[in-house]
């Protein structure tokens, strides 16, 4: 996560970016954007807003060699050499246009800016930012005619949210630059992270915690819900949280004996993880510090309701693992044919 309240830009250039396979070119600025007032203080939270809840971060990456990385090069170059914002830009945006492997790739806006006063773990540096605006919006302008007002509508950028943007900061650290990213159209997962960026997760207790909580989640899903409803799934979900928020350190065997309290849990998810990671193309460490704060955003994606088929829901707290085991149980009426859930409580509110 980032920290702007001491941010501010220095260059900004707006160029477009056409789509190769529906024959839209690009078009390039020949000069920096001189802001009013105004508008720097609503463009300057508009970028910078989105990063400051992102708690994992990428490196370049490339199969030969990183100086390789084409986003690498450039931005390499801006922070050598000022004089090179324009050009260099205008060689990001050609990238990007590259990439458009298909009719499904949106053209739009692309916003490059250099950003100063960036701070990010207690280090404050300078980033290089690229944004692509892939929607606009209508929106309704009044003006006066004649002695009267009249409307009418136009097309532009919203304000809430960048579709599209990363964070290179100048800094760096064994694995090479530090780097933020957001996609809010994320309608081709391979398209600005891989092909584009051609960046990866760094190898660091924030991936190590995201990577473990997916498998859970995964776990949870296919295997538990499927296998023995969806208490067990929730009870196991509310039992990881926990056991994460317990521990700084995640041990792999540890956590097994914790949460699977017979052996055949225990086979059942050792299966699913060795599964889990020929799928993703991984290797997940048997031991890891935890990142407290990627469990608290990855416990808020969480669904821990129980929907039933008779328009009856059960919410079960997260925070709570033990509830569902002491207070909840399943059953099956003979006499109805039906499934069950028994609660226990002392008061209702």
């Amino acid at each position: 996560m980032i920290s702007r309240k001491n941010a501010s830009i220095s260059k900004f250039i707006i160029h477009k970016v056409g789509n190769k396979f529906n024959d839209t070119r690009n078009a390039f600025s020949e000069k920096l954007v001189d802001f009013d007032e105004a508008s720097y203080e609503l463009m300057l939270p508009f970028l910078l807003r989105p990063f400051g809840s992102v708690v994992q971060s990428y490196r370049f990456n490339h199969h030969a060699n990183i100086s390789l990385n084409e986003i690498n090069s450039y931005s390499t170059q801006v922070f050598s050499d000022d004089d090179a914002f324009i050009d260099v830009s205008k060689h990001v945006v050609k990238h990007l246009y590259e990439q458009s492997t298909s009719a499904q790739i949106k053209t739009g806006d692309v916003l490059i800016v250099m950003f100063e006063g960036i701070e990010f773990n207690d280090i404050t540096t300078n980033a290089l930012g690229i944004f692509k605006i892939e929607s606009k919006v209508n929106f309704f302008q009044t003006y006066l005619e004649n002695n009267s007002y009249d409307v009418l509508v136009q097309n532009g950028i919203s304000s809430k949210k960048v579709d599209k943007g990363c964070l290179i900061l100048n800094q760096t650290d064994t694995e090479g630059n530090i780097i933020l990213s957001i996609d809010n159209n994320s309608y081709d997962a391979q398209y600005w992270i891989n092909q584009f960026l051609n960046i990866k997760y760094a190898d660091d207790a924030n991936n190590h915690t995201q990577q473990y909580i997916e498998l859970c989640k995964d776990f949870s899903t296919e295997i538990l819900k499927t296998t023995y409803g969806a208490k067990e799934q929730n009870t196991f979900l509310a039992k990881t949280v926990d056991f994460f928020k317990e521990n700084e350190v995640v041990n792999v065997e540890r956590f097994k004996d914790e949460l699977f309290e017979e052996d055949k849990y225990k086979s059942l998810f050792e299966d699913y993880k060795k599964t889990f990671e020929g799928e993703k193309n991984l290797v997940l460490r048997n031991q890891f510090d935890v990142a407290e704060s990627v469990v608290n955003k990855e416990k808020k994606k969480f669904k821990t309701d129980i929907k039933l088929d008779t328009n009856i829901q059960i919410k079960l707290d997260i925070d709570a693992p033990d509830a569902s085991v002491e207070y909840l149980e399943r059953g099956y009426d003979d006499e109805k044919k039906m499934h069950f859930y028994k609660v226990f409580f002392n008061t209702e509110s």
